[in-house]
């Protein structure tokens, strides 16, 4: 079980609600004047009682236990306060704040029981808190069964069946965290199955992106606000305008708060070490359902930007990229905004690493067959363009005829091996290359230099590591290439304006760059430099190359 830090529940539960109430306790305890003081504890008291929380993917519990926890203490803090001017009526409703506020979603039965056993335990905690207060035995046997923690498929059932939304005050949790590339075959279905036929690109997005959308249609036009925890790609490239954009025009979500990306760590022996954001919002324009009452929902404070010191930051409006600014998407384009070269991605083998040879394997196979030693060039990834600590070669047969390696057997050899690789594969496109087992799957490698940009860099760098290859060195599909690119396009792309646009609207890997085409290059707004300035950036970017080559 990744039992979720209390730290972790609290940046996603305090800015959401508890900050508030707590703002409410401080100010009722300052009124100076007792009766009205009297009056706002109460008013706090019926408040507290009021809310209802939806945790649609509770797992064990945390967040709702928590939550109970924090307004249980807060309640046993206006009785604290109480308790030193008046004497209690016990046989009144002493505690109003009950674990029957509390409603949650699982799919595991053994979590679900795990949860009702955690908020009974925690309900027992509470009592002894406000027996000290009161100087009181209260009763606490038998426990009352509350059947709000339902055992099912957050994706396939109805949420208001669980809590009816002219009730609910807030939506909470931790979804799961499964990839847009990784998610399993019911997952896929289940995603296709929420978003509907009409929602473009649905194969680009995570499996936590369905929680979004039902919650959404959920508190549409009501004031109920949610705070979900998901991986932060659901606020980087291609999928923030796949998500967000349809999200805020049909529903009219907007954010109240955000944390940008950060690490999110468990409490289990075995960390699960995810690169998360938490994203507050609420989708009080939206019109798809009447609009609840507002009396038992806290205020709304103006948006905040958490920053990694875990001090916020007003903003005026927080956008899908988290940050202070205006609703501006950046969607995948097929080509350049502008007239600029095109990038197109590497070459790739599909080859199940046939075409490939180590530095050994290259000097046995030139021993041996000196005469086919143009057949195998440098062949470079990402890693060790921008490392230098290794170096491949791969068989390049393009444009080559195969009476020059029909009778060798090293070649047939490891072109029968890519042959059976690509029949056994599950895509169509891969198994018809079968047919050409002599040719990478796809290769858009011309006989001439060109610009290399990696996918996938270090957040670390300032600079996406870049540079320009002769025509013998073939890129793998690990990299980005710019066949027709110029030392002015170097310069462009290489420099500070550049990598903050990238760094802006690119997607990540955890927390590292991932660079691609359709979203960071195509959407770039390229300058129109006068001559002058056209040729100091081409001067630049030269002495760029120059300062690399002498270092």
């Amino acid at each position: 079980m990744h039992y979720t830090s209390l730290e972790n529940i609290h940046k996603v539960i305090d800015p959401l609600f508890l900050d508030e109430l707590r703002a409410e306790f401080e100010a009722a305890r300052a009124e100076p004047v007792e009766r009205s003081r009297e009056r706002r504890f109460e008013a706090l008291r019926a408040r507290l009682a009021s809310l209802a929380f939806l945790d649609p993917a509770c797992g064990s519990g945390n967040f709702l236990t928590e939550t109970y926890l924090s307004l249980r203490r807060l309640e046993n803090d206006v009785l604290r306060e109480r308790s030193r001017q008046i004497e209690f009526d016990l046989t009144g409703d002493l505690i109003r704040v009950s674990i029957g506020q509390f409603y949650g979603i699982e799919i595991n039965d053994f979590a679900v029981t795990v949860a009702k056993t955690a908020l009974w335990i925690a309900e027992s905690q509470m009592l002894k808190e406000t027996e000290d207060i009161v100087r009181r035995p209260l009763d606490f046997l038998p426990l009352k069964s509350y059947a709000n923690i339902v055992e099912g498929n957050a994706l396939r059932i109805d949420w208001a069946s669980v809590v009816p939304r002219e009730k609910l005050s807030f939506i909470m949790g931790n979804p799961p965290f499964v990839g847009a590339r990784l998610m399993s075959p019911g997952q896929k279905e289940e995603l296709f199955e929420i978003f509907g036929k009409k929602w473009k690109n649905v194969g680009n997005l995570d499996y936590v992106s369905a929680w979004y959308l039902k919650t959404a249609e959920l508190i549409a036009g009501t004031p109920v606000r949610a705070a979900l925890v998901s991986t932060n790609s659901v606020t980087q490239g291609e999928q923030v305008a796949a998500l967000w954009k349809p999200l805020f025009e049909r529903f009219g979500v907007r954010f109240d708060f955000a944390y940008r990306t950060f690490r999110w760590d468990s409490e289990a022996s075995v960390k699960a070490h995810v690169h998360c954001v938490i994203i507050g919002f609420s989708a009080q324009g939206g019109t798809a359902v009447p609009a609840a009452s507002t009396k038992s929902v806290p205020a709304q404070n103006s948006p905040r930007i958490f920053l990694e010191t875990g001090n916020a930051v007003p903003a005026k409006n927080i956008n899908a990229y988290l940050f202070d600014g205006p609703d501006v998407f950046v969607e995948s384009r097929s080509k350049p905004i502008v007239s600029v070269p095109v990038m197109t991605n590497g070459n790739k083998p599909s080859d199940g690493g046939n075409f490939i040879f180590t530095e050994s394997e290259r000097r046995e196979f030139v021993e041996k067959y000196p005469m086919l030693t143009d057949l195998l060039r440098r062949y470079i990834g990402a890693r060790d363009f921008i490392n230098s600590d290794e170096t491949r070669y791969c068989l390049w047969l393009k444009n080559v005829s195969p009476a020059r390696y029909r009778d060798n057997p090293e070649i047939r050899c490891r072109l029968q091996a890519v042959r059976e690789f690509r029949l056994g594969s599950s895509a169509a496109p891969t198994r018809a290359f079968a047919e050409t087992p002599y040719l990478f799957f796809f290769a858009p490698h011309k006989e001439k230099s060109y610009l290399l940009v990696p996918r996938h860099s270090s957040e670390n760098r300032k600079y996406v590591p870049m540079g320009f290859l002769d025509a013998g060195t073939i890129s793998s599909d690990a990299n980005l290439i710019v066949p027709e690119a110029t030392l002015y396009h170097f310069g462009v792309l290489t420099s500070n304006v550049h990598m903050a646009w990238m760094r802006a609207v690119c997607g990540r890997l955890k927390s590292d760059y991932r660079y691609s085409a359709s979203v960071v290059y195509n959407n770039f707004p390229w300058p129109v430099p006068a001559p002058e300035l056209r040729a100091k950036i081409e001067a630049t970017a030269r002495a760029i190359l120059d300062a690399r080559e002498r270092f």
